[in-house]
């Protein structure tokens, strides 16, 4: 049985089973391939981007490389796979989310193994911002994916459950480090580490064998192939929904703005700052990972319990608050180990609502192309801040630059996510 809001707008489901894991235990075989091959490719997604910021460095001694054109390369791999997001997109509302998925797995595997035996930092910007294209289409596709594969009752927690595979990822990425510079020169170590970076192209075969297209999108493909009405690249912009696109890539500008402000150059900022070596480090972005991860499960929890928009405007504020105690209190090296909880709790556990406010904010035909857009558009310009805090901390500390952006972009995501509609528990139809 359904409810409507009172202006009828939106259709709705009633959550009654709140808890955490309810999605998982009723999840019939389909949805739970669905789940593992996207949480698998999420957590492989997260530790490709996660590499550069923990060799960045290595590369910045060995190649003599500025911070702030270091921070370059970064920008331009968020700068790609915001294209790479809408294109993908809207190949997944042409082809299917599946196939694309598949196709942008080995797209940015191959090129992360690319990464691995360029022979100086120009070709390693033009790598980076190949593997971008791909990275930002695998987010498309597999979001979409688990946004139609699971129940309006259960999808705020079931995808963003997935999400916390990227603080997976963020984790393989540091031990992967931390095993590699101990036992190789740094010089072998930095290229190890993207090498191993391919290794997402192995789950293709798993998508390949289990995992099928969600209903809703194969249905409305059929009607836009019966119709011949297909949705054009620039629809999203037309009518009432351009409002809708224009305030969720402001709301995702923000959060992935601050978050990239964060965890691109908190590892910079340990080494440089605090003094600590590359292996010693570890056990601090250990605390920022952990605390990462628990947001993220708080986060889908709380994306159903209390909705989208207040985990938004909670986690925003809170982000804000952690961010400038970590950067601008004189702290030791104890207490900053334990503000990393909090840091990483924070400044990720949001994301667990994004992918599924995105989904239910577009009309199937449009839902590739739009959540694309939205999300990888907000990654692109969050794909500034690296730069930005890089160039800003030639004339500054670089604890004063990573909260001086990152308080700017929570800012931003406050207002806009307060200025979209709440969508918990919106049912999903297809259309043509």
């Amino acid at each position: 049985m359904s409810t409507a809001e009172p202006s009828g707008a939106i259709e709705t489901v009633p959550i009654e089973d709140t808890s955490l894991l309810a999605f998982y235990r009723d999840m019939n075989q389909p949805e739970r391939r669905t789940f593992w091959a996207c949480a698998a490719g999420w957590a492989l997604d997260g530790m490709d981007f996660m590499i550069y910021p923990l060799v960045i460095g290595t590369i910045i001694v060995m190649w003599k490389v500025d911070p702030g054109s270091a921070g370059l390369a970064g920008t331009v791999t968020l700068l790609a796979s915001a294209i790479g997001g809408w294109l993908g997109g809207y190949l997944a509302d042409r082809i299917g989310r599946v196939r694309t998925l598949q196709l942008t797995i080995l797209w940015f595997s191959f090129f992360s193994l690319v990464c691995a035996v360029v022979q100086n930092f120009d070709q390693l910007i033009i790598a980076r911002a190949l593997l971008g294209l791909g990275f930002g289409g695998e987010w498309a596709a597999g979001a979409v994916l688990m946004g139609e594969a699971i129940r309006a009752q259960y999808r705020g927690r079931a995808v963003g459950s997935v999400q916390s595979g990227w603080a997976v990822g963020w984790g393989l990425a540091v031990l992967s480090q931390a095993i590699l510079f101990s036992y190789l020169p740094p010089e072998l170590a930095w290229r190890w580490m993207f090498a191993i970076g391919a290794l997402p192209a192995l789950l293709v075969f798993y998508l390949r064998r289990y995992v099928t297209e969600p209903e809703i999108a194969a249905a409305t493909r059929v009607k836009q192939a019966a119709s011949g009405d297909r949705p054009a690249l620039w629809e999203i912009f037309s009518g009432p929904i351009l409002k809708t696109t224009i305030l969720a890539s402001l709301m995702v500008t923000g959060c992935q703005g601050g978050y990239y402000a964060i965890t691109f150059w908190v590892p910079r900022f340990l080494t440089v700052e605090r003094k600590l070596s590359v292996v010693s480090s570890t056990g601090y972005l250990s605390a920022l990972i952990i605390g990462s991860f628990a947001g993220y499960l708080v986060g889908a929890w709380l994306a159903d319990r209390i909705g989208r928009r207040n985990l938004f405007l909670t986690f925003s504020l809170g982000a804000i608050a952690i961010v400038i105690l970590y950067t601008q209190l004189q702290l030791t090296n104890e207490m900053l180990w334990l503000l990393g909880f909090p840091l990483g709790f924070f400044a990720s556990g949001y994301f667990s609502g994004v992918g599924a406010f995105l989904t239910e904010l577009y009309p199937t035909r449009l839902r590739g192309s739009g959540q694309g857009f939205c999300y990888n558009f907000g990654r692109g310009i969050g794909a500034l801040f690296p730069f930005l805090v890089g160039w800003l901390s030639t004339s500054t500390t670089l604890a004063n630059a990573i909260a001086i952006f990152a308080v700017a972009a929570y800012g931003v995501f406050f207002i806009a996510a307060f200025a979209l509609p709440e969508t918990r528990g919106k049912v999903l139809h297809a259309d043509g």
